[in-house]
């Protein structure tokens, strides 16, 4: 056993007091130990000296009478043949020193206990869950290998070991078990660890976590100058989402619902769940730490903001976890954001975002843990973030480092990137067995399935249609086939009544501007959504004129915006519309060449006819064409 000094005095007697966790190998014969009356009978006292250790004191060995709690010095007597220990008082003087003794016990790894079934362990760590079920209270405790689940048992539906807090330092005894293909500890004893003993937990933790958490080294899958500039970006979001794994909380993945943002979030999401198996023990732990949600906005809206904080809160209080993390992809950058932020600001909730849109960074920097957007960097929208992210999920997970070659040239092709690396990931994609017509057609059913799924990530449908763990290449091609020909002969349809409604004209600049009144001229609620069809009937006016083409969709109260070789410089527009009509109530925003506003009813005619003015007097620039996804209206 190991003991530690509890007081200061010179030439007195030492008491020993045994700490819970100690047993009776702990305990020697001729040594005083301190010890608590657990109950009075006509025949002694029983007496407690740790959790497990306990015995009577017979009446011929007392000196007074005692109550249940009363403290009193003893030292063991005998070990009867049934295991049963007697004690006696011990001759100490009144005035004593005490020495803590802990159980001198070598620790078992959490990433051990699969060989430790069975056994008896001793683990220390921090506590980062407490959930309540209806039988025991169960400890979610991560030391510096994993987490593992540790549970304790009260009474059914009642919290075991209430002192005990999220965020603590235990050590945990107890037998290693299997329940439900999870491996656990049955505790027999949790002891908070204060002081020196538990400033030392921490320190390991903390060391080891700095190791754990360090980004998997992998070079890019295509060399890309653009790419190089945000790498040092993502390998800290790569850090610091493995550490928010580690430390067991939550993660809460929002995205754009378009090719680009799922290009981006599947990969990000597929590798995160195999971190958060490597790290826990518990089986469900990436149900419980993992969500991804699609977002259909341009922008986090309050009203996505605050059903994801009232989920996060209902969590902990009803299964005892932290507030999550906020894992942005494809949006979050503008000044359109922050009321949602400044929401969950209230909270302390971390926010991260990862986005090719051209940012507001004065407005959102100061609510964001990391803000990666290929414009900070002098760098646009060409950089897609599907292409980003695919970088991204190979730092956080080695096994996805060559399986999402095809993924890059999918968010390409996706949002129209006309980047210089574009040719490189066609390559990439080829030689992983994608025709860029294949590429095209992924990117299609994305969108198509996306339309459909609404709020509903449709994680194993939109994986089998991006190939991204997807156990079935042929479902995956037959899959591809029929959602990108159902995409095609509905677009075919709806661009069959709204083409003759288009209107057209020719702009100061040389620019050719064509109108469609979407709510009037299309079909609303199925696919292609307005957003969708403006694109549509962009991309066929571009391939007939060849020249500088801008397509305005626009309805009661919105207007979906599309240009091709001329520098619109869309957020820029915005800001200077919400001036020049202020109870017009313009927001909005995009990329240079595409995007959206917003704007009151009453008001249209005026901002679409202030806006056709700034759009005749934009630059043509030959080398700017339509390079990203409309956001959906």
């Amino acid at each position: 056993m190991t003991a530690e000094s509890a007081g200061e005095g010179a030439q007195r007697p030492v008491v020993y007091d045994l700490a819970p966790e100690c047993t009776v190998d702990d305990v020697d014969a001729d040594v005083p130990y301190l010890a608590t009356v657990n109950g009075v009978v006509e025949y002694g006292v029983f007496v407690d000296l740790s959790e497990s250790v306990s015995g009577l004191v017979h009446e011929s060995n007392l000196d007074r009478t005692y109550s249940v709690g009363d403290d009193l010095v003893v030292e063991l007597e005998a070990v009867r043949d049934n295991g049963d220990l007697s004690f006696v008082l011990a001759d100490v003087a009144d005035e004593y020193d005490v020495e803590r003794v802990s159980e001198d016990v070598a620790l078992t790894a959490t990433s051990a206990l699969s060989t430790q079934l069975g056994d008896r362990v001793h683990v220390e760590g921090e506590v980062t869950q407490i959930k309540q079920t209806g039988g025991p209270t169960v400890f979610q405790v991560r030391d510096e290998h994993g987490v593992v689940p540790a549970t304790a048992f009260e009474s059914a539906g009642v919290r075991a070991h209430p002192g005990i807090e999220v965020g603590d330092v235990v050590r945990v005894a107890g037998e290693v078990e299997k329940r439900e293909g999870t491996h656990q500890i049955e505790v027999e004893h949790i002891e908070v660890l204060s002081g020196e003993a538990g400033d030392a937990v921490r320190e390991r933790l903390e060391s080891a976590m700095l190791d754990a958490a360090a980004p998997n080294d992998v070079e890019p899958l295509v060399e890309w100058e653009a790419f190089e500039k945000l790498r040092g970006d993502l390998e800290a979001v790569a850090r610091e989402l493995r550490k928010t794994v580690i430390e067991g909380r939550p993660i809460r993945l929002r995205h754009h619902a378009d090719g680009d943002g799922m290009c981006a979030s599947v990969p990000v999401q597929a590798a995160l769940e195999a971190f958060i198996e490597d790290v826990h023990e518990d089986g469900d732990a990436k149900r419980h730490l993992f969500k991804r949600l699609p977002s259909k906005a341009p922008f986090y809206e309050m009203e996505d903001a605050t059903r994801d904080l009232n989920f996060a809160l209902e969590d902990r209080s009803r299964h005892g976890q932290k507030l999550p993390l906020l894992l942005m992809l494809d949006n979050g950058s503008t000044a359109e954001d922050v009321p949602a932020y400044e929401t969950l600001a209230h909270y302390d909730i971390p926010i991260v975002v990862v986005d090719h849109h051209h940012p507001d960074p004065e407005a959102v920097e100061d609510l964001l843990t990391h803000h990666v957007n290929p414009y900070l960097y002098d760098e646009d929208y060409r950089v897609t973030t599907g292409m980003m992210c695919v970088e991204l999920a190979r730092m956080i997970h080695p096994e996805f480092a060559d399986k999402l070659d095809h993924v890059p040239a999918v968010a390409g092709l996706a949002d129209r990137s006309k980047a210089e690396a574009m040719t490189d990931y066609l390559e990439l994609a080829a030689e992983a067995g994608y025709s860029e017509d294949d590429l095209r057609d992924i990117s299609e059913a994305l969108d198509y399935g996306a339309h459909w799924l609404r709020y509903n990530s449709g994680q194993h449908l939109i994986n089998d249609a991006l190939n991204v763990q997807c156990d079935d290449d042929d479902r995956h091609e037959r899959l591809v086939e029929f959602l990108s020909s159902r995409s095609e002969a509905r677009v075919d349809k709806q661009l069959d009544r709204a083409m003759q409604h288009v209107e057209h004209e020719e702009l100061d600049n040389g620019a050719q501007l064509y109108r469609l009144d979407v709510e009037n001229h299309a079909r609303r609620f199925t696919y292609p959504a307005p957003g969708n069809t403006t694109g549509e009937v962009h991309d066929r006016k571009v391939k007939e004129t060849g020249g500088p083409v801008i397509t305005i969709g626009y309805g009661p109260d919105f207007a979906v915006l599309r240009s091709d070789g001329v520098r619109l410089d869309i957020p820029n527009m915005v800001s200077e519309l919400t001036e020049e009509v202020p109870e017009g109530g313009v927001s909005g925003g995009g990329h240079l060449v595409v995007g959206s506003i917003k704007f009151v009813k009453g008001r249209r005619e005026a901002v679409i006819d202030a806006l056709v003015e700034k759009m005749a007097e934009a630059d043509i620039d030959e080398d700017v064409s339509s390079l990203s996804a409309v956001d959906e209206v």
